[in-house]
């Protein structure tokens, strides 16, 4: 009976933790990539992909549809509006699939059966069990050892007492890990938007210097050229920059991930003393992975390409001015001079001219 009961009790948190990676369309566990809506569920992009397209029967699967879309979130039925990327707009959510990958190793492995564990005997009193530890040398031991042994003159605590005080702060370090990926998750998902907003705005503005240069033809096709040039290296850069900030909260979130894992794993310890030996060294790599600082974040701002409009309203008023009346050029600045004159206003460079 105890041996059954075991068992039901060491399958019952990775049955809860199955419930919460149903999709609520297929009802199996979220195939990637997974979706996030604004309300915050989760869906499959194929299992979100049909109904969307079963509510929007005029979209099209290659985007070609400008005003987009909307549908209802099975799980709240908060209706969603989707741009005319549909679906393929939506941010993927990583945390979910590094925990789908996470159980599905758990669930796959034999899970062992958790047994009483023996009582550990002290080293230097064979026949007495570890059962008090020593707050001073920071290691189990036994009463004897308190009494006769090498820790008489050292403060003492009961061996449960310890036990329970380390393992609340293990669940509470577990707790801040867990947080801490949740914010990392957001900014990552940010980043990502930030990348799209770069690369969406580098094409508008490519766009309107299309348009611009157009009007000119041949004689500026060069110009044309090195322009979209210097906006493409920034927006490489740019890009780059964004993509290695990203990089790094990645290396974070796993390395985090890792030790969370860890911890969890050492919760399932069976002995108290060698639950205690690994605890100290988790609770120092916990604090100290807590108070990391945080990799540098993109400024508000920073994803904006608006310093790269062209304004050829001055060359537009001078190539309408040539004329076949005109010679040569030193007409044309003769000609100009005199505005000047009787105008009163003064041009001092090209780059002090007025606006």
């Amino acid at each position: 009976m105890d041996f059954q009961s075991n068992i039901i009790q060491d399958s019952a948190p990775m049955d809860n933790l199955e419930k919460q990676l149903i999709c609520p369309i297929c009802l199996e566990i979220f195939s990637k990539p997974v979706v996030i809506l604004p309300c915050q569920h989760n869906l499959c992009r194929k299992c979100a992909n049909d109904v969307f397209q079963a509510a929007n029967p005029y979209y099209s699967s290659r985007g070609t549809n400008i005003a987009g879309g909307r549908f209802r979130c099975p799980s709240c039925r908060h209706e969603v509006v989707l741009d005319r990327h549909g679906v393929y707009g939506l941010q993927r959510n990583l945390l979910v699939e590094n925990i789908i990958d996470i159980y599905k190793q758990e669930s796959s492995s034999p899970r062992p059966v958790k047994t009483k564990a023996e009582q550990p005997m002290c080293v230097e009193h064979e026949d007495e069990k570890i059962n008090i530890y020593c707050l001073t040398c920071q290691v189990p031991t036994c009463s004897m050892c308190k009494v006769f042994g090498s820790h008489k003159d050292c403060e003492v605590s009961p061996l449960q007492s310890v036990y329970q005080k380390q393992k609340t702060e293990l669940s509470e370090g577990i707790a801040a890990l867990v947080a801490g990926n949740e914010r990392i998750q957001a900014i990552l998902t940010q980043m990502e938007g930030v990348c799209k907003t770069i690369e969406e705005n580098s094409q508008r503005q490519k766009q309107l210097l299309g348009e611009r240069f157009d009007m000119l033809y041949a004689l500026l096709e060069e110009k044309k050229g090195e322009l979209l040039a210097r906006i493409s290296v920034e927006q490489d850069t740019k890009t780059a920059h964004v993509r290695g900030l990203s990089q790094k909260y990645h290396e974070q979130l796993e390395s985090s991930s890792a030790l969370m894992q860890t911890a969890i794993s050492s919760m399932d310890e069976p002995g108290e003393a060698s639950f205690l030996v690994n605890a100290k060294q988790l609770l120092k790599n916990m604090s100290a992975a807590s108070r990391l600082n945080p990799a540098e974040r993109i400024e508000p701002g920073y994803e904006s390409m608006e310093h790269f409009t062209l304004d050829t309203q001055h060359v537009e008023e001078l190539l309408s001015a040539m004329d076949f009346g005109m010679d040569d050029d030193e007409d044309f600045e003769d000609e100009e001079g005199d505005e000047e004159e009787e105008t009163g206003e003064e041009t001092a460079s090209p780059t002090g001219g007025q606006q």
